[in-house]
């Protein structure tokens, strides 16, 4: 795989939108691997009834939309599936959206967290408008997740929907009235709206996301799955500031360059977020007041 997978222009246009997309990350057989490790874990899920599976924390690792029964299996997340699946753990580690990353915020680049984001079809998760960054301050926002399709992303099923260059604005609170919902105020939402981009990509390739830029996505309408496999990754002297919302045992890992003893500190202020106790941070933002998209 090319090493510098982006143009000079590619990059200018990251830097000024907050996402972009990039084609073609995995090779075939690598997305077909993910698929079939997916398929597992929802033919697996038809046999629980609540949240299951336990990460180091102690929280469960698979998630379940209100509603998943054996019939129609509904398992819309998956924590850290890095640290069960050799597939997840291949792709986190090698594939051209990692090259890229790299060549926006490295040399040195580490991985900070992974998950598995899923709508069945006609599934009724939807994921309000937030900003990463707000659920694990670090010394500086060198934070860029990549969110790989294992399925087409079409308008009906759920898509990415995101605010060009709100990287580049505030940090909004995403407490509201004493609680952390996870989202923004509806008053953001409803200035952004006039520039919100709906992405459609292709299964096999990705969007780079800057850990500032505003994004959420609506239900899926579709008769057809729509799954991301989401790996965030941090420059070298980014340094986390709290406990990770989505910790894993390979939390840390240096996956080009080095290992750098620099912190690099940039200038910001925002509240403390709650550490989600449940599966995943969708029971918090069913306290929203912002409606999705």
């Amino acid at each position: 795989m090319d090493n510098q997978p982006l143009s000079e222009e590619q990059m200018q246009q990251f830097w000024q939108d907050g996402y972009l997309l990039l084609e073609d990350v995995v090779t075939a057989k690598q997305l077909a691997d993910l698929r079939v490790d997916f398929e597992l874990w929802r033919q697996e899920s038809r046999q629980h009834g609540e949240p299951y599976g336990e990460t180091f924390d102690h929280r469960p690792r698979f998630d379940l939309e209100p509603g998943h029964c054996a019939e129609s299996p509904a398992l819309r997340r998956v924590a850290s599936p890095v640290e069960i699946s050799d597939a997840y753990l291949d792709v986190m580690r090698t594939n051209r959206a990692v090259d890229a990353v790299t060549q926006l915020i490295g040399p040195n680049l580490v991985f900070n967290n992974a998950k598995i984001n899923s709508k069945q079809p006609q599934s009724a998760t939807k994921v309000q408008f937030h900003q990463d960054f707000l659920f694990q301050p670090h010394t500086n926002d060198d934070l860029i997740a990549v969110l790989l399709c294992l399925d087409d992303m079409t308008l009906e099923n759920g898509p990415l929907e995101v605010a060009p260059g709100s990287h580049r604005g505030p940090l909004y609170d995403h407490w509201h009235h004493g609680v952390f919902t996870g989202a923004v105020s509806a008053d953001v939402v409803d200035a952004h709206k006039p520039q919100m981009v709906t992405l459609e990509v292709p299964a096999g390739s990705a969007c780079l996301l800057h850990n500032r830029t505003l994004h959420g996505s609506g239900p899926n309408t579709s008769a057809e799955a729509r799954t991301l496999f989401i790996c965030e990754y941090r420059s070298g002297d980014a340094q986390p500031l709290q406990v990770s919302h989505l910790p894993s045992l390979i939390e840390g890992e240096i996956l080009r360059g080095e290992a750098s003893i620099r912190v690099r500190c940039t200038s910001y202020e925002m509240l403390y977020p709650e550490v989600p106790s449940g599966a995943s941070f969708f029971d918090q933002q069913a306290n929203d007041p912002a409606p999705a998209l």
